[in-house]
């Protein structure tokens, strides 16, 4: 697969083509797009994806390598490395595999104002952001919002844009499940002389970390990152399937907001609301997401393919990083729970200092990992079986900090396979359908592999025990 089309390149820019780009292993973060006189641009693909696409008005006189920002380049450090560069030396610190280095673990939510009814579960990023602007250490958030820029493309729904009020944060609060780039607001950091933060997923705060090494400004002016846990990106095919599946055709798409708290529920059972012409008129519908097809994460329809090549979940580079609680004693409360781990100590005293605003649980490591413990499974032995077959394959892959394996039961192996045949054929079933004008074809298509990976999970009790006992041990 090669996404780039005439230009010229030099030799980094062609390498970083040749491997992560053409390969698949692109996230579309921006960053390659984001330094002076890049050789690339970023470009909406047909799988409803940002990727680096070659820039022809390009002088090609960028003296950064781009190899070492990239955060699936095989040239760049790992978040082991970057870590160890910016936390090593802080006092009481800690280190573990899964979170990487940590001060304290939480889990808890905002009890004062409107932060945990907004959000899509504690409240905790919107308030610890305020919380920035308010005590003066940052003048401006970069986040996710909805993208009304009528001067843009309308078919992108959210975008990264600059709050710099409380006001303004709410407008970005709650998850985005939407491909987002970060060129133009980076170069927007590059033009407007302030000091920000920054939230992001664990490879966008990867990419930052990597960028402000080789660029002053970006490393003067972004002084704090806000990390978020991932499971794994989505293309817009996600969010137009839901619309889609409630009545609402991916063309008249106009808004989506993808966690909704329903009533009597738990927090795991949160809704959607899509919001598009429907004959003409504007109609808004809600739905509960776990009874929308597409929904199952453990499915991973429309899956980036470079989120199954990533081992980070917990934004191991971030100064602070904010997650759901998928914890048995928290997920009765539908208000919703974060956890929270917290790496700068900027973030520990904001947090100490307004402790009354809280409600909060100091978290054990083991509850740290117990809290996203199928991610850590797919993205470490999943992950190391994967890194298995294209090695087998002879195929280029990126370099990741656990080594290629296949010491795992042919059980494991079936599911690990069958993932990555689930999120291939959601594209093909997607553009069946669009082009059949019907989202019925996407479940004709998808239900045969559907029903396959649910009889391969299908696990007898004995085993799931002994699966069990097993990933404690993994855990260590």
């Amino acid at each position: 697969m090669n996404y780039q089309w005439g230009g010229f390149m030099n030799e980094n820019a062609k390498k970083l083509n040749d491997t992560v780009i053409s390969n698949d292993y692109c996230v579309g973060c921006g960053i390659c797009a984001s330094t002076i006189e890049t050789s690339f641009n970023m470009k909406y693909s047909e799988n409803g994806k940002y990727i680096p696409a070659i820039n022809v008005n390009s002088k090609n006189l960028s003296d950064v390598n781009l190899l070492s920002i990239c955060p699936f380049s095989n040239e760049s450090k790992n978040e082991d490395e970057l870590g160890e560069k910016l936390y090593s030396n802080v006092e009481s610190i800690k280190h573990n595999s899964y979170t990487g280095y940590y001060l304290k673990n939480y889990a808890g939510y905002v009890k004062e104002g409107e932060y945990r009814e907004k959000g899509s579960s504690g409240g905790m990023g919107t308030w610890i952001a305020s919380k920035l602007l308010k005590h003066g250490l940052v003048d401006a958030i970069i986040h996710v919002k909805s993208d009304s820029n009528p001067q843009k493309n309308t078919d992108v729904m959210f975008s990264y844009q600059i709050s710099r009020s409380e006001i303004e944060l709410f407008e970005g609060s709650k998850s985005k499940y939407y491909p987002i780039e970060m060129s133009e607001v980076i170069n927007y950091v590059r033009e407007n002389p302030a000091r920000y933060a920054l939230v992001g997923i664990p490879c966008f705060i990867k990419g930052i970390r990597l960028l402000a090494e080789f660029d002053s400004v970006i490393q003067k002016r972004i002084i704090y990152t806000i990390g978020l846990v991932c499971g794994h990106l989505k293309t817009d095919m996600f969010v137009k399937s839901m619309a889609w599946e409630m009545g609402i055709h991916p063309n008249n798409l106009l808004k989506f907001d993808f966690r909704v708290k329903a009533d009597n529920s738990t927090n795991s059972f949160y809704g959607v609301e899509a919001t598009g012409l429907v004959r003409d008129k504007i109609v808004t519908r809600q739905s509960p997401a776990n009874k929308l097809y597409v929904s199952n994460w453990g499915h991973g329809f429309f899956k980036f393919k470079s989120c199954d090549f990533c081992d980070d979940v917990l934004a191991e580079t971030a100064d602070i990083t904010i997650g759901d609680a998928w914890l048995p004693e928290y997920t009765n409360d539908k208000n919703g729970t974060n956890i929270i781990v917290v790496r700068n100590p900027t973030f520990l005293k904001i947090i100490e200092d307004n402790i009354q605003e809280l409600f909060l649980d100091e978290l054990s490591m083991e509850k740290i990992f117990d809290s996203q413990a199928g991610g850590f499974r797919h993205r470490r032995e999943g992950m190391s079986y994967r890194l298995h077959l294209k090695d087998i394959s002879n195929e280029w892959r990126p370099q990741k900090r656990f080594n290629a394996s296949s010491s795992i039961s042919n059980d494991r192996k079936m599911v690990y396979e069958q993932r990555v045949t689930l999120y291939e054929e959601s594209y093909k079933a997607f553009k069946k359908a669009v082009k059949m004008n019907s989202f019925d074809e996407f479940i004709k298509h998808m239900d045969p592999y559907v029903k396959k990976y649910n009889n391969i999970t299908k696990i007898p009790l004995g085993v799931r025990i002994l699966n069990k006992i097993k990933r404690t041990l993994f855990r260590g």
